[in-house]
């Protein structure tokens, strides 16, 4: 692809720590080459707005400063799949065709798109109806994406996590406390299993592996005949009660979305053992705050390669970290090898080694 070029560049479904450093560095990388990044508003919300939304990105705008801010710049949408776009009669719309428009509308060569399995699921298919070029970054706090040892967000919601358990310690020894932690993940356990063993928990219960109460209990009794006062559980929020029940809250609209299993296993600890038991919800706060330097890295070194994939015309590839390197991988096969957390994954091996109850 000779010649100068415009790429767009998007951030879709929920927001993590790094976005803003993928952009940085495509921009960066795409200005070296002589061409032009346009950056898109709100996902593929800002291609079916009338007029488009979007600007463009040049190196001036791209500071330092960019990467090291939360969130996306660029704003994003984890709602409103175009295929079945709800309409305000309550209807859902096919309303694809505007987004392939709105791309060739804007003269792009390539674009772009930061997103979790759901994200390119639907820019992949977008993209082969349109007969466009796409390339696409993995980014999920829940690290669940196929093909890749890491997504970016993903480091830093597990520093956050960790740093929540630090925090809780001193209070829960203060207090002969057992305190439960509810951590994102969505159907993944990654979370919870990496900053579980990180923070020193004594029980990681994920939805990978069903828990029972009898076994967390049996835990918290060995704790405490070593002589200590506390404990610290972590728990995912996608982890099912005892009779294999998702827990979820209503929200406005009827929306139901993870959260409650905190407090659920909390309730279960205390009536079992006795032990006086706190739960603190994490929720949002894994997403924000400053990115940590491993996604700073990673970010950077995703964006970059992302486009030099387009200067070499492969498309229809998801940029991907693994054994220590860069690389890109069939994004068709990426998004059918969802990644959670195997029984014989090197983390639960090395939880259980260090005497951590997985609830089984």
């Amino acid at each position: 692809m000779a010649g100068e070029k415009r790429i767009g560049i998007l951030t879709s479904g929920g927001d993590c720590a790094g976005l803003n450093a993928v952009i940085r560095a495509a921009v960066c990388r795409a200005d070296g080459l002589g061409w032009t990044v346009i950056g898109i508003k709100e996902g593929t919300s800002g291609l079916l707005a009338r007029p488009l939304r979007y600007e463009v990105l040049t190196p001036d705008k791209m500071t330092t400063a960019v990467m090291r801010q939360g969130g996306t710049i660029l704003g994003t949408t984890n709602k409103g799949d175009p295929f079945a776009f709800p309409m305000a009669d309550g209807t859902l719309k096919d309303r694809s065709v505007e987004i392939v428009g709105a791309y060739h509308e804007l003269g792009l060569d390539a674009l772009i798109g930061i997103g979790g399995d759901g994200s390119h699921q639907i820019l992949r298919r977008l993209a082969q109806q349109g007969g466009f070029n796409y390339v696409g970054i993995p980014k999920t706090i829940d690290n669940d994406v196929g093909l890749t040892e890491v997504s970016v967000g993903f480091d830093t919601a597990v520093a956050v996590a960790t740093e929540a358990l630090d925090r809780l310690q001193p209070t829960a020894a203060s207090h002969a406390r057992v305190m439960v932690l509810e951590v994102m993940g969505r159907d993944a356990g990654h979370i919870a299993l990496a900053a579980g063993i990180a923070g020193g928990a004594d029980v990681i219960l994920i939805p990978e592996i069903p828990f029972s109460i009898d076994s967390v209990a049996q835990k918290i009794r060995e704790v405490r005949k070593t002589g200590r006062n506390f404990a610290l559980v972590v728990v995912s929020e996608a982890v099912k009660t005892a009779d294999g029940t998702k827990v979820h809250k209503d929200y406005h609209g009827g929306e139901k979305r993870f959260g409650g299993i905190g407090d659920y296993v909390a309730f279960k600890i205390a009536d079992t053992t006795g032990a006086e038991t706190r739960v603190t919800v994490l929720g949002h706060v894994q997403r924000g705050s400053m990115p940590s330097w491993r996604d700073r890295l990673i970010a950077s070194a995703f964006g970059a390669h992302a486009v030099d994939l387009i200067a070499e015309g492969k498309f229809d590839r998801l940029v991907a970290w693994s054994d220590r390197r860069v690389i890109d991988v069939p994004l068709q096969e990426a998004i059918a090898e969802y990644q959670d957390v195997k029984p014989d994954d090197p983390l639960v091996t090395t939880a259980r080694a260090l005497g951590i109850c997985l609830g089984d």
